[in-house]
């Protein structure tokens, strides 16, 4: 994975209309926790610790984060608490992870997942993970948590946790016209309605920039080390199409053309999925702060 630049530089903010784009792309209007009570809220936590320098990850590092974001978006003193507000023993739970396999849903991640499932009094033989595969367990799940990472995507603009329901419904070509405008929709399924307990947008190595179908270079991909969780879908793919964004205009020195994320604003002003305005999302930062672009 490639990382030309460490932060944004002087030179960055003087380059004509890049730097324009620049300063406004950084600009997250980050809303207090206070303000945040009536907001959309999102946690971005991000640990130096978590990929080691060949990228291997540290489950007990990642563990720990995903405890401390999860009780932090829920308002507890422990993770525990908030994964027994989240699901029920009387529960079915399927984890919706994302098995493309040039940027997959980590299985650390998977696991650690499933063991807080459990250890909030779940039975494990009530508690699986999938993405393509298990259409009946899903069909028969009462909750959902949904995780999947963050990447450029040729038809939506960005694949996130939007997206990543469309595996559920028979013909996902049909959601890709008009740079997949009503993604949305695939939210009003039986298989997935109301069933949604937390959102999991996995940013440890995102992928800023792809060409074609199947795009993929390990010089679009960089070690952000992060994780962001939220109640709202929409909020959560609106801050990670904002720091894919931010990332593509420090690379470039330019915002490099990419199928717009139109299905994220849609999402909210369409079909009343989420919040996509960035001034309505509470953003709580956690953890390591260099190099957040946010």
């Amino acid at each position: 994975m490639t990382e030309p630049k460490t932060g944004i530089t002087r030179r960055d903010f003087m380059r004509g209309a890049a730097s324009a784009a620049l300063a406004s792309a950084v600009g997250f209007p980050l809303a207090s926790e206070a303000e945040g009570a009536a907001k959309s809220r999102v946690v971005l936590i991000r640990d130096a610790g978590v990929l080691d320098a060949r990228g291997k990850i540290n489950a007990s590092v990642l563990g720990r984060m995903l405890d401390q974001a999860v009780a932090k978006l829920l308002g507890e003193s422990s993770s525990g608490t908030a994964w027994k507000r989240l699901v029920k023993p009387s529960d079915m739970v399927g984890i919706k992870s994302n098995s493309w396999n040039r940027l997959p849903t980590p299985p650390e991640l998977e696991k650690i997942i499933a063991d807080r499932i459990v250890a909030a009094g779940v039975p494990e033989r009530r508690v699986f993970c999938d993405d393509r595969g298990s259409q009946e367990k899903f069909q028969a799940s009462t909750a959902l948590i949904n995780v999947r990472p963050a990447r450029a995507h040729h038809w939506a603009g960005m694949g996130g946790c939007i997206k990543n329901y469309i595996i559920f419904t028979p013909n996902p070509p049909q959601y890709h016209p008009d740079s997949c405008a009503d993604l949305a929709t695939v939210w009003d399924l039986p298989i997935v309605k109301g069933k949604t307990r937390l959102n999991i947008l996995v940013l440890l190595t995102p992928q800023f920039y792809g060409h074609g179908p199947h795009g993929y270079d390990p010089r679009h991909v960089w070690s952000y080390k992060g994780l962001a969780v939220s109640l709202d879908p929409v909020a959560v793919d609106a801050v990670g199409a904002h720091l894919l964004k931010t990332k593509r205009i420090q690379f470039f020195g330019e915002d490099r053309p990419i199928t717009p994320t139109k299905h994220i604003a849609l999402a909210d002003t369409r079909h009343h999925l989420g919040t996509s305005d960035l001034s309505k999302i509470a953003l709580v930062p956690l953890g390591w702060t260099k190099d957040s672009l946010i």
